[in-house]
């Protein structure tokens, strides 16, 4: 019965995650050159920080981050760097494409696809410890944490999509 019930959580899990990283690709695929550095709110202690593109490519870093399961021996790939874990809070050195994005989706969902393929019980115990305060989690519960934050950020794009012309990107899962 304990494996149903496994089995059942982990692609009702896997399925959700999915269409987590479609809304992200959406609102990727659907932002208007004219809206890429846009910022989606004001801040004016850290500009730059809240652009269109930015908020999509941080995003993507700790979608790929979480899904590695541990920072110990991460490097995002090309041309992405390690900045994004400077405490110092440092933008890119650059405004990233809307391709360099999208394929780091992509790269990020073949990867999320290959963890529930290919995790074992032992795998989604594992105990992690995550951020400045060291939270100790499952590697299940980095998964689900990791899916709520690529869905935070997820809204918050469409919504400014939304409010900028007028309706959301559209998911093709949805």
């Amino acid at each position: 019965m304990l494996s149903v019930m496994n089995e059942t959580w982990t692609r009702a899990t896997e399925t959700q995650f999915e269409v987590a990283i479609e809304m992200l690709g959406s609102a990727l695929r659907e932002c208007p050159d004219d809206l890429w550095q846009e910022s989606l709110w004001y801040d004016r202690s850290m500009p730059g920080f809240s652009e269109f593109w930015y908020v999509a490519y941080h995003a993507l870093f700790w979608l790929d981050l979480y899904l590695s399961g541990s920072g110990d021996g991460f490097v995002p790939p090309a041309p992405f760097t390690l900045d994004e874990l400077d405490p110092a809070g440092v933008l890119p050195p650059r405004v990233y494409t809307r391709d360099e994005l999208e394929r780091y989706l992509a790269h990020s969902a073949d990867k999320c696809r290959a963890i529930f393929r290919n995790m074992t019980d032992e795998q989604a115990r594992r105990t992690y410890e995550i951020g400045s305060k060291k939270h100790k989690m499952s590697f299940a519960e980095l998964l689900l944490y990791n899916m709520g934050h690529v869905r935070e950020h997820a809204a918050q794009l469409n919504m400014f999509l939304g409010q900028r012309r007028g309706q959301a990107a559209e998911s093709e899962l949805l």
